[in-house]
């Protein structure tokens, strides 16, 4: 039975003949982990896994600058693209032109199972689609009857202007498995900047946070970054911390580990002084 994307639509089972163009990193890595990767066709250059068998594939832009000339040449049957990486006119003029545009918008890790369900039911490979689905449930299972303390915590994504995430995004969804509270405690829209918002180190409320995350994406921080912040006075006594932001933010076959590693970090948080 065809599973709706996050557009609402029914799109039929792929035959032979399909040419994938993805617009989506973690999208990508997930068509290759699915056993999918023949057929895709064409990528951006922030789809950089895996690694070394994505470097055969022709790239069409970025999430936000696509090419679409450079996607018409390549005659794909499919485009993938995600409602919060890519811009509506976009994805409109894709739809123009390609058969098959699957929108998708994973906001929690357990929306990566309807993901899962989705792509194998369109591209034929349920049996890869389920491995990856019974990877993940084991691994939130066993999260979820684990007593964690509570962190207040701030996920870094940018600076100048310093911007953060809000409670709604997929990112803070990923922290709350082990029970680590975003600050601010504010949700944005369905899309759209207030997901994303600036924030202050002079807001008294910033004063609950407990530890400041570091992402190494989409702004790369640095151990540079992490001692100046560690200079001023307004961050004394937050742990302040780098973290992979690929493990955190790309849902796909990368939650799997993402689960892994921030499982890590918070058995790490209960034996600091």
């Amino acid at each position: 039975m065809p599973i709706p994307d996050a557009a609402g639509t029914l799109h039929p089972r792929a035959d032979s003949n399909t040419r994938i163009v993805s617009l989506v990193p973690s999208i990508t890595e997930l068509l290759f982990a699915l056993g999918m990767g023949e057929r895709v066709v064409g990528r951006t250059g922030f789809c950089v896994h895996p690694r070394e068998a994505v470097r055969a594939v022709p790239k069409v832009g970025g999430t936000k600058t696509v090419k679409l000339e450079a996607i018409r040449e390549l005659a794909p049957t499919h485009v993938i693209v995600n409602i919060d990486e890519n811009e509506k006119p976009t994805i409109d003029a894709l739809a123009e032109f390609v058969p098959h545009v699957i929108v998708t918008h994973p906001l929690t890790p357990h929306d990566n199972l309807s993901l899962y369900a989705l792509l194998g039911s369109i591209f034929d490979c349920e049996a890869a689609a389920q491995r990856l689905s019974e990877a993940l449930s084991s691994r939130l299972d066993a999260l979820a009857v684990e007593q964690l303390p509570e962190r207040h915590v701030l996920y870094v994504i940018w600076r100048d202007p310093w911007m953060t995430i809000a409670r709604d995004t997929y990112i803070s969804s990923m922290l709350r498995l082990v029970n680590w509270q975003t600050w601010p405690a504010a949700t944005g829209g369905f899309t759209g900047a207030d997901r994303y918002p600036a924030f202050d180190f002079d807001d008294p409320a910033f004063a609950s946070v407990e530890r400041v995350l570091l992402a190494s994406e989409p702004y790369r921080f640095t151990e540079k970054h992490r001692d100046a912040l560690a200079a001023d006075p307004r961050l004394a006594g937050k742990k302040l911390q780098l973290v992979d932001g690929e493990m955190i933010s790309w849902y796909g076959s990368r939650a799997i580990d993402g689960i892994d590693y921030l499982r890590a970090l918070a058995s790490a948080a209960l034996t600091e002084p």
